[in-house]
């Protein structure tokens, strides 16, 4: 696509009508990759009482190309994007749009056969903790900056091999730690760095990083982290990064992209052409470690890029069978509840608003939902971008700030 240098130095502010959102409080805050839990949630959404026709489109800024979510904290937007052969991390003011810092360095895109057709990145959602933000370029440049004007806490620089596809998950915090998963597929490690200074507190080499973003849970009494790599399902102990159990996990694109789901002491994972497994870690008193059992598997849903939302003991999503079928999966049981016919979209972002899904499928449409075992059950449907909208919406109040190829902009439910 063609830059114009000068349309990111000004957000469009394109209605003066004041935002409807209450005042922002940490209740408000979407900090991270799904949210505040990293579940897929949207924070305090309230449903109007009747849909309008349209959503009001509040302000558009070009923050540069690139997949990775706009989070939001307080009165502030950032996001993370390309412009040129630079990632650039950017604060905006979530009422107007307009720049209040940004900070740039030189990511040069490592072309090759894998990654062409989905553009130079980045990918990754930055991760706000503690005051700071961290990011994850699309080469596997590490960056801390400071949230209130962006200044360079600290960097790490690319490691020599990365990924087929270069990198997409996104970072997690824990116990004054950040946690990566870097290089290549065959060379690389799990890393958790001091969130302050940078510094290298543990790591894990067993296997090569995936695209799924990774977990914090507590299971079986043991706070862990729980990700998954090129070929496992592995959890290792947060405080220190020892393997405590791995499982098998394959899939025939070898780019697992999708989040764990932790529901209780079980963990939920699918990939592509792997269907939906439901398992159990737990440790082994009589031969010591640890072991997993599958409560259930099917092969009836499966997904590929689309993560899916667990509201109560139903789990929500997009298969991408059928070239993209809208699912409900009992969570106890893994029954399939019902399907739609197929070819919604190649991929949906699915956000879980109460008793409402958010669908954001890569065609630039909104679907809005219920959350309804008996059968799909849609409410309303919007266009908000012309362009292709890969990225998860980040929805707060009645808000929603949506990122396309490269803008983002604020939409609200009026």
């Amino acid at each position: 696509m063609r830059y114009r240098p000068q349309a990111w130095l000004t957000a469009v502010v394109l209605t003066g009508s004041a935002l409807t959102a209450q005042a922002q409080d940490g209740a408000l805050d979407y900090p991270q990759w799904r949210g505040a839990q990293r579940d897929g949630v949207a924070a305090a959404f309230a449903e109007p009482v009747s849909w309008p026709v349209g959503l009001t489109r509040q302000w558009q800024a070009e923050t540069g190309l690139g997949y990775a979510t706009p989070i939001l904290v307080r009165d502030r937007v950032y996001t993370f994007g390309r412009l040129d052969t630079d990632e650039v991390i950017m604060a905006l003011d979530a009422d107007t749009g307009a720049i209040v810092w940004r900070t740039t360095y030189a990511a040069p895109f490592r072309d090759n056969a894998g990654v062409s057709r989905h553009g130079p990145g980045p990918k990754s959602t930055p991760l706000f903790y503690k005051g700071a933000l961290y990011t994850l370029g699309i080469n596997g440049v590490v960056s801390a900056v400071n949230a209130a004007d962006g200044a360079l806490l600290w960097r790490k620089p690319a490691e020599a091999v990365e990924p087929l596809y270069a990198t997409a998950l996104s970072p997690v915090a824990d116990d004054g730690r950040v946690i990566f998963h870097l290089g290549g597929q065959n060379d690389g490690a799990l890393t958790a760095f001091d969130a302050t200074s940078g510094d290298v507190v543990w790591t894990w080499d067993g296997d090569g990083p995936a695209y799924a973003s990774p977990m914090v849970a507590e299971l079986g009494g043991v706070r862990q982290i729980v990700t998954v790599t090129q070929a496992h399902v592995v959890g290792v102990a947060a405080d220190s990064g020892e393997l405590l159990w791995e499982r098998p996990f394959v899939s025939r694109s070898t780019n697992n992209s999708i989040t764990p789901i932790v529901d209780g002491d079980d963990v939920l994972v699918t990939g592509h052409d792997l269907g939906v497994t439901r398992f159990r870690p737990r440790r082994n008193s009589d031969q010591g470690g640890w072991t997993t059992d599958t409560v259930w598997e099917t092969a009836e849903v499966s997904m590929f890029m689309s993560n899916p939302v667990l509201s109560g003991n139903t789990l929500f999503g997009m298969s991408h069978l059928r070239s993209g079928q809208f699912f409900a999966i009992d969570a106890g049981s893994g029954a399939t509840l019902w399907r739609t016919e197929g070819r919604e979209a190649t991929n949906s972002a699915v956000v879980l608003a109460g008793d409402l899904l958010f669908l954001l499928n890569n065609d630039g449409d909104l679907v809005v939902a219920r959350t309804t075992r008996s059968g799909f059950s849609q409410v309303a449907r919007y266009e908000v971008s012309p362009t292709a909208t890969w990225a998860q919406p980040a929805i707060s109040g009645n808000r929603v700030f949506i990122k396309d190829e490269s803008n983002v902009t604020l939409w609200t439910v009026q």
